[in-house]
C-alpha cells in the first residue's frame, strides 16, 4: 500500500453535554479496507459525518491526497472523491432505480444514457440491477445495490459504508464483499463501520477502535479474535449470553390461520400463519427483510387488527383489540424502526418512556401525568441498559442508533410483559450491548414471558431461540427446534420451503 489517501489529525467535535470526538487521529491508504469500531456512542457516526461534510469539526485537520480537506457539505466531499452509503436507505419507493440515482447527481445525464451507465457499472461490479424497476418492488439487498451504484457512478476514491450488511442474507453479503474487494483492487479505499466482528475479520485490513470519542488503539483484524476486538471496544471483558434451564408453561400466544392484506402497495400480505408460543419460550423467526416481518409485528401488537379468533392470549381472543388494550393485558412489542415508530424523535426519553409505559408502570393518576415517577422509570431504563445519554431530558433523536435501541428494548423488558414481540432487537448495537440485550431476553423468558424474536441475524436466533421458523413472502415455514439446525436447512426455510420435509428438500 502507498502513502495515506486520507489523513485525520486531532479531530474534535463537542455537543452540549458530550464530547463526540476527542483528538482523533488515524489514516487510510489507497486500496485499504479500514474498519472503524466502537460501542454505541463511541463517536463513529460523528467522525464519518465530518469526513463527508455533514458536520464541521471544532478543531483538528484532514488531508486528502496530501491536500487540505475541509468539506463544507456533502456535495463538496463528493467532488473530492468521497462517497458514502448510509445505514438507512434514502430512496423513493414510487420511483424507479434510474430516477432515484438521478436525484443524487449534480448534473444527471438523459435518462436513457443513465440507464445504460447503470447497467454497465452494475455488471462490472457484480451487482445486477434493472434501472427501470420500481424501488418499492426491490428487496433490501437490491435497494442497497442502488445506493452503492449511485456512489460508484461518482468514481469515488474513498467509500464510507455504515452497517452495510445489516439487511442482507449471507449470500448477499458474499456478493457485496466480492464487489468491495474488486474496488480495493482498483485502488479505492473503504472506511467500513460494522458491529459484525467476524465480517470485520474476513474483510478488513486494519481497524481503528474508538471508545468514548477517543482513539484507544488499532489492530489487524485477521490477527485479532472477535472477542479481543469487542473487549478493546468496551474496555473490559464481557460474558456471552447464558441460557438458564427452564420449564415451559402453558401456551401464552396462539396464532391460528392469521391472514391479512398488505397494508400498502409495497407491503407484504400475511398468509395463513399458525403457531403457538409457550410461557418461557423464545420462538425465533428469521427471513430476508421485506417478507412480512413488520406486518407480523403489527398484527401481534394490535396495530393491524385481525379476525377475533386469529390471535389469542392464554385462550382469550385479542384479534380485534388495539395496541393500548393489548398492552394492558401484557402483550408488548418493540418494532424494527426505532426512530419514528418505537420512539418519537423530538420527545424526551422521559416522554418516550411514558408513551408505552403509562398503564403498566402506573404513570397516570386521574388523567394527570406523574412526572417524577415517569422520570424515575426513564432513569431506570437508562441505568439498567447502560444507555449513553446525558440524561432523560434529552430527545430521542439525540441518541446514537444503538443507544436508542437499548432504550427501546429496555423500556419494554422492564414492564414485565406476558408476551413480548421484538423485531431486530440488536440491530445496529455493538457486541457487548447485543450480548446484554440477548441476556435480558433470555432472563425475561426464564421468568415466564413468551417471546417472539423476529430477526435477520441468524447467529442471534440460534443463540436465544428454543424453536425456529422463517417468513418468506408472508408465509411461515415449518417450525423446528433451533438446536441442531444446519445452515442448509435454515437456507431452505428462508428461501420458501413451506410445509416441506426439509431433510429431503
Amino acid at each position: 500500500m502507498s502513502a495515506a489517501l486520507l489523513r485525520i489529525s486531532g479531530l474534535t467535535k463537542a455537543y452540549p453535554g458530550v464530547v463526540a470526538n476527542d483528538d482523533v487521529s488515524f489514516e487510510i491508504a489507497p486500496g485499504e479496507v479500514h474498519a472503524l469500531l466502537g460501542e454505541n456512542g463511541a463517536g463513529k457516526s460523528t467522525l464519518v459525518k465530518m469526513i463527508y461534510g455533514l458536520v464541521k469539526p471544532d478543531s483538528g485537520t484532514m488531508t486528502l491526497r496530501d491536500a487540505p480537506f475541509t468539506p463544507a457539505e456533502p456535495r463538496a466531499a463528493r467532488a473530492e472523491g468521497v462517497a458514502m452509503v448510509f445505514q438507512h436507505f434514502s430512496l423513493f419507493e414510487a420511483l424507479n432505480v434510474a430516477e432515484n440515482i438521478a436525484l443524487g447527481m449534480e448534473h444527471p445525464p438523459k435518462m436513457r444514457d443513465l440507464a445504460t451507465r447503470i447497467r454497465e457499472v452494475s455488471d462490472t461490479y457484480g451487482l445486477p440491477l434493472d434501472p427501470y424497476r420500481t424501488v418499492g418492488d426491490l428487496s433490501a439487498g437490491e435497494r442497497q445495490r442502488v445506493e452503492i451504484i449511485r456512489c460508484l457512478l461518482q468514481d469515488p476514491k474513498l467509500l464510507i459504508m455504515d452497517e452495510p450488511t445489516s439487511v442482507l442474507t449471507p449470500q448477499e453479503v458474499e456478493i457485496l464483499f466480492r464487489t468491495l474487494r474488486k474496488l480495493t483492487d482498483e485502488g479505492v479505499a473503504i472506511l467500513y463501520i460494522s458491529h459484525k466482528l467476524e465480517e470485520i475479520r474476513s474483510l478488513c485490513d486494519h481497524a481503528t477502535i474508538l471508545r468514548l470519542g477517543r482513539n484507544v488503539g488499532s489492530c489487524v483484524p485477521r490477527e485479532t479474535s472477535a472477542r479481543d476486538m469487542a473487549e478493546m471496544m468496551v474496555g473490559q471483558a464481557f460474558e456471552a449470553p447464558a441460557r438458564a434451564g427452564r420449564e415451559l408453561g402453558e401456551v401464552a400466544l396462539d396464532v391460528k390461520d392469521l391472514s391479512l392484506s398488505a397494508p400498502s402497495e409495497f407491503g407484504t400480505a400475511l398468509k395463513n400463519l399458525t403457531f403457538t408460543v409457550q410461557m418461557g419460550e423464545v420462538l425465533g423467526i428469521g427471513g430476508v427483510a421485506g417478507n412480512g416481518q413488520d406486518e407480523l409485528l403489527a398484527a401481534l401488537s394490535g396495530e393491524m387488527p385481525s379476525t377475533p379468533g386469529a390471535v389469542l392470549l392464554k385462550g382469550q381472543p385479542i384479534g380485534r383489540l388495539g395496541p393500548v388494550a393489548r398492552r394492558a393485558l401484557g402483550v408488548l412489542a418493540a418494532p424494527e424502526e426505532r426512530l419514528g415508530h418505537a420512539a418519537a424523535p423530538d420527545m424526551s426519553l422521559t416522554e418516550n418512556a411514558l408513551l408505552t409505559g403509562a398503564q403498566r408502570e402506573g404513570l397516570l393518576s386521574r388523567g394527570f401525568l406523574k412526572w417524577r415517577a415517569t422520570e424515575a422509570f426513564a432513569n431506570r431504563i437508562i441505568d439498567t441498559f447502560d444507555v449513553r445519554t446525558p440524561g432523560p431530558d434529552n430527545v430521542a433523536r439525540s441518541l446514537s442508533g444503538g443507544n436508542l435501541q437499548k432504550f427501546v428494548i429496555g423500556r419494554e423488558v422492564l414492564q414485565r410483559p406476558e408476551v413480548l414481540i421484538v423485531n431486530q432487537p440488536t440491530w445496529g448495537v455493538d457486541a457487548a450491548a447485543a450480548a446484554a440485550i440477548r441476556q435480558a431476553l433470555l432472563d425475561l423468558a426464564a421468568g415466564g414471558t413468551a417471546i417472539v424474536c423476529i430477526s435477520q441475524d441468524l447467529d442471534e436466533l440460534m443463540e436465544i431461540s428454543d424453536r425456529f421458523c422463517a417468513l418468506n413472502e408472508g408465509r411461515l415455514s415449518d417450525i423446528k427446534p433451533a438446536r441442531g439446525l444446519s445452515v442448509d436447512e435454515i437456507g431452505l426455510m428462508m428461501g420458501g420451503a413451506h410445509g416441506m420435509d426439509l431433510a429431503h428438500a
